[in-house]
């Protein structure tokens, strides 16, 4: 399954959010912009969400604490106490002090690994899957916007010729299958 999608090219990240919000007042749907770097303001300018990473990396910090206690409890108290150092081994309230910098460790481990897990997963990345660039001069120095189709195409690409893009093409955007 494909869909008909409208790729214009800008040559600068100025020019770029300008056609964005142009885009926007005009009630079109950006279906993505590929750009060779991050430009600041973009993701307010197309109108995307905040992202919940930073709660999922809270959840997962303290899933690492979690395991850090319930490990050290188990493995330090229950399963094998040992008398190291003169710390007493009957207690984990006793030993706590010395629990802290491998509760602090577990704790950024799960939150660091599970985050990364957790974006890629979310974007779908993977390895050995195909990059998606529809054009390659947008590693190198252009930026492109796709807009959905809306039947009158003609009109969509004046507007986009308006905003200062360099190219404005119609082509056809395949359906990633999952």
């Amino acid at each position: 399954m494909s869909k008909k999608v409208v790729q214009a090219i800008y040559n600068d990240d100025d020019i770029l959010m300008d056609a964005v919000k142009k885009v926007r007042q005009a009630n079109l749907q950006i279906e993505e912009i590929y750009t060779p770097f991050p430009v600041h303001g973009l993701d307010k300018a197309m109108g995307l969400k905040h992202t919940r990473l930073a709660i999922a990396s809270f959840v997962y910090g303290c899933i690492g604490l979690t395991v850090a206690i319930l490990m050290m409890n188990y493995i330090m108290i229950e399963d094998w106490p040992r008398n190291i150092g003169g710390k007493p081994n009957f207690s984990y309230i006793d030993n706590l002090p010395a629990f802290i910098p491998v509760m602090f460790e577990m704790t950024i481990f799960f939150a660091a690994h599970l985050m990364v897990i957790s974006f890629y997963m979310r974007s779908k990345l993977y390895p050995y899957k195909k990059a998606e660039n529809p054009d390659p001069r947008t590693t190198d120095d252009h930026f492109l916007m796709e807009i959905a189709s809306t039947g009158n195409d003609q009109d969509l690409v004046k507007l986009l010729e308006t905003t200062g893009a360099v190219e404005v093409k119609i082509a056809d955007k395949k359906a990633i299958q999952i």
